[in-house]
């Protein structure tokens, strides 16, 4: 098992935390400290945008939901009259200038989120320099920006905080990396505007989220087929996400074998990952899939999901977007 595996099976409580980590996470806890520090008193600038910046995160590493989050976020602005964008760090791809994505973006170039955002139909602009890439959002005519995976990134000034939490895995051990899976102390979930909890467990204040899906889309054509056809069938299960289990076990959950291929988070897909040659089907996620389109054969289905959430987290977001903005 390489170290990465060890350690993250430690943070949920399968063995022992290596006794290493505990000094660098108290160097790496310092790090934090002094950043935040730094920006409170102005020696590093935020840049404040002329219009409301809703910024969607989480406290741990790993998948817990976001883009999915970001994606009905978007969605749901729309339907309020709202012209929303996404800004993305990019992850994955190569693309290191401000730039707004097209309707048909490279994975390779701008990373597999973005594209799958772009995808839902709402603009995206990618970039190492977040403030930056959110400027060509707001020249582009959007009035309120979406800053997918920025909790940590502080360069960009926001209105709203939103933190998404997997409802199974929650915290782990409540330690900072490395020796627990935590970005930020515990004490930061008090700062956020809303707490979302991806299934599991939801405490006390969490909103609650499932992701919902029922469909698999065939990646030749886009044809469509009820996930339950798959039931009693044993297939390839892929997922290159942050935290693939969830994925293998939807799939279980509806009666199907799975033989489990978890590939590193934004794995760069080629052909010859998913050469099985037994002619079962391949299941991905929709994340995957947009990086393996290229070649793909006809018995490859991705398994879009969407992030169903309660309508008065929607409408308390949108209230306090139309609340008068702090200087």
């Amino acid at each position: 098992m390489a170290l990465a595996e060890r350690l993250e099976s430690a943070w949920y409580g399968i063995g022992r935390v290596p006794w290493w980590t505990h000094p660098l996470a108290a160097l790496y806890g310092a790090a934090i400290r002094l950043r935040r520090g730094l920006y409170r008193v102005g020696v590093l600038r935020r840049v404040r945008l002329p219009v409301p910046v809703v910024v969607i995160g989480n406290l741990s590493v790993g998948g817990t939901g976001k883009t999915p989050v970001t994606i009905a976020v978007a969605d749901a602005l729309r339907r309020r009259g709202h012209t929303p964008g996404v800004v993305s760090r990019g992850y994955g791809g190569k693309q290191k200038e401000p730039l707004l994505l097209g309707a048909a973006p490279d994975p390779a170039m701008v990373g597999d989120e973005p594209c799958l955002i772009r995808a839902s139909g709402v603009a995206v602009a990618v970039g190492r320099d977040r403030p930056a890439a959110a400027r060509l959002l707001v020249a582009a005519g959007c009035d309120v920006v979406i800053a997918d995976d920025g909790l940590q990134h502080y360069a960009l000034a926001r209105d709203v905080e939103i933190c998404v939490i997997d409802g199974v895995r929650r915290f782990g051990n409540g330690r900072l990396l490395p020796a627990g899976p935590l970005r930020e102390p515990m004490s930061r979930l008090q700062q956020v505007d809303f707490r979302i909890c991806n299934g599991g467990v939801v405490a006390p204040g969490d909103v609650p989220m499932q992701l919902q899906g029922g469909l698999a889309r065939a990646l030749v054509d886009d044809h469509t087929r009820p996930l339950f056809e798959f039931a009693g069938q044993t297939v390839h299960a892929v997922a290159a996400i942050g935290h693939p289990q969830r994925f293998f076990a939807s799939l279980r959950a509806l009666g199907m074998g799975v033989i489990e291929h978890a590939f590193p988070d934004h794995h760069a897909f080629v052909a010859g990952d998913l050469a099985f040659a037994d002619g079962k089907p391949v299941l991905m996620t929709e994340k995957d899939a947009v990086k393996c389109r290229p070649f793909a054969q006809a018995h490859w289905w991705a398994v879009p999901v969407r992030a169903m959430l309660p309508p008065a987290f929607h409408d308390d977001l949108a209230a306090r977007l139309a609340a008068p903005r702090a200087g």
